[in-house]
């Protein structure tokens, strides 16, 4: 019944969030935190590359892994227009295998928040883990959902071209107060000369952690030396305002 970032979501997404669009702050916060970094990077959930590219522009030996094909079709295309190399593969982030280690994995806004089951993140977390060479850096955003309203809907409207558009119609569904998950469902509508022509139903989950909580999961999967940070500010504490915190995790 539902897509998982298909075609009319990627060519959205590419459309709202080109390559080097920051979010809030995360590309400058993640390049500053990786200054000196000389070994590999992987950028887990690299979807169509607004992220990534930024880091290979810079001179970063960055790679990315991502479950979407449509969305790494995305990325090889944006990296071949700028003569960049695509290292990217395909997989889940809860059972991956490759054959690099990294100086870095890095998950920026929120993406970590996709993995909507706990045994599934916790796989996640100890992939990336034995994929991290010893002294190697995780950092991973989190969001929480200070701002949920369940059963409200929005509807925005995307001009492409003179013919062309994406309407989106997102409605919050459900908020999981025990499984620590929202559930949000997004209807995309392709529209041509006024005549609509495709159609996506995306089921979009998020799953949100207490800070001490994910400090803890971490330290059982074996990471030390972890420190959390607010709002793209290094060292600047999480607080009952702050709707996104950032993870620094050391394999040993």
């Amino acid at each position: 019944m539902y897509s998982y970032y298909g075609p009319i979501s990627t060519e959205l997404y590419d459309f709202t969030k080109p390559v080097g669009h920051s979010i809030n702050g995360d590309i400058e916060y993640y390049l500053h935190r990786l200054t000196g970094t000389n070994g590999k990077i992987l950028e887990a959930g690299v979807g169509s590359g607004r992220f990534l590219i930024p880091l290979l522009e810079k001179g970063f030996d960055a790679e990315g892994i991502d479950y979407s094909p449509e969305m790494l079709a995305s990325c090889r295309k944006r990296c071949a227009e700028r003569g960049l190399p695509a290292r990217l593969y395909e997989g889940n982030l809860n059972n991956f295998s490759l054959h690099s280690k990294y100086e870095a994995v890095v998950m920026p806004t929120g993406s970590f928040c996709l993995i909507e089951q706990s045994k599934e993140a916790i796989d996640a977390l100890t992939c990336i883990y034995h994929h991290l060479v010893p002294g190697g850096r995780l950092i991973v955003d989190l969001l929480l959902p200070l701002q949920w309203r369940t059963g409200e809907i929005s509807t925005s409207y995307y001009q492409l071209s003179d013919t062309e558009g994406i309407v989106l119609e997102s409605k919050s569904v459900e908020m999981d107060w025990i499984k620590q998950t929202t559930l949000t469902v997004l209807k995309y509508e392709k529209w041509k000369s006024g005549k609509l022509v495709d159609t996506e139903l995306q089921r979009f989950p998020l799953r949100w952690y207490g800070i001490e909580e994910f400090q803890q999961i971490l330290k059982n999967i074996g990471f030390s030396n972890i420190t959390c940070s607010a709002e793209y500010i290094h060292n600047k504490k999480p607080s009952i305002e702050s709707g996104l915190v950032t993870f620094e995790a050391i394999r040993k």
